[in-house]
């Protein structure tokens, strides 16, 4: 049976969205099928894929997948557009909660397309690590997990970084464990304002827009002093993202468009 789907954008951040409370999807939603369906030019393409599910404690909970079929703990892009999704689907009402590998989410749908979430409490600030050298050149990078793991490095020129080569060196650096890292190379224009770019862990490139690095950045900004809250964080997708923390709560805001809604035939992930 064809299995029905809607594709939302989030900055430029793409996903394949099911609703998966009936558990019509289990028997084959595994790593390669969604490695399948997520692969851009042979099937629907995505950065990647959210299974919306029952839940006891929440709303509903997802099963988040990167493209690669690896399953992170949360993905701020991917919160927002699951906000909507479950809204306009009625799955949740405007103000909600879900469950993520992070912990329970807060969702906020405002007008138009735009949705706040209200994320997990950040962890492990490090500004002291080492530098590394990544593609000839030494890069100081400042470590925040916002729900996953994320080194920040501030530069002049977030456009000139060689992102591939800079970014995939820092991601597999040793010294953030076997599993590594996401990357963000960070130029502040003012106390509110920075552009950043990010090497994504699980799809091995960079992304249009990076929700949780986004938040990292923009955490990391406020904590050295660099900036102040809240922070619009201009994303490659050329959309903004805008960043508060406001009493110990940190929230990420921006839109989270519904591309189209189809369905997913089997030739779509059996070839």
């Amino acid at each position: 049976m064809p299995i029905a789907f809607s594709k939302m954008s989030g900055n430029g951040n793409d996903f394949i969205i099911i609703d998966n409370r009936s558990g019509e999807v289990n028997d084959i939603a595994d790593a390669n099928f969604v490695r399948k369906v997520c692969a851009r030019g042979l099937s629907v393409g995505a950065d990647g894929l959210i299974l919306i599910e029952k839940s006891d404690k929440a709303n509903f909970k997802w099963r988040f997948y990167n493209s690669d079929g690896t399953m992170p703990a949360m993905c701020g892009n991917g919160a927002r557009c699951a906000a909507r999704y479950a809204y306009i689907n009625k799955i949740a009402p405007k103000e909600m909660t879900f469950e993520t590998g992070a912990g329970i989410i807060e969702g906020f749908v405002l007008d138009g397309a735009e949705v706040k979430v209200l994320l997990t409490p950040p962890h492990s600030f490090n500004a002291d690590l080492p530098s590394i050298n990544a593609a000839g050149v030494s890069y100081k990078p400042v470590f925040i997990n916002t729900g996953v793991p994320h080194a920040v490095i501030f530069t002049d020129d977030a456009e000139a970084v060689d992102i591939m080569a800079a970014g995939s060196a820092v991601r597999r650096d040793a010294m953030f464990g076997p599993e590594g890292t996401n990357v963000n190379f960070v130029t502040v224009n003012g106390p509110h304002d920075m552009r950043a770019r990010t090497f994504e862990r699980g799809v091995e490139g960079e992304t249009l827009a990076c929700g949780t690095g986004c938040t990292a950045s923009a955490l990391a900004a406020i904590r050295l002093g660099m900036a102040e809250s809240p922070v619009r964080v201009l994303t490659s997708g050329g959309k903004t993202l805008t960043v508060y923390s406001e009493g110990g709560k940190v929230y990420l805001q921006g839109e989270a468009r519904l591309v189209y809604t189809g369905s997913v035939n089997i030739e779509a992930y059996n070839y």
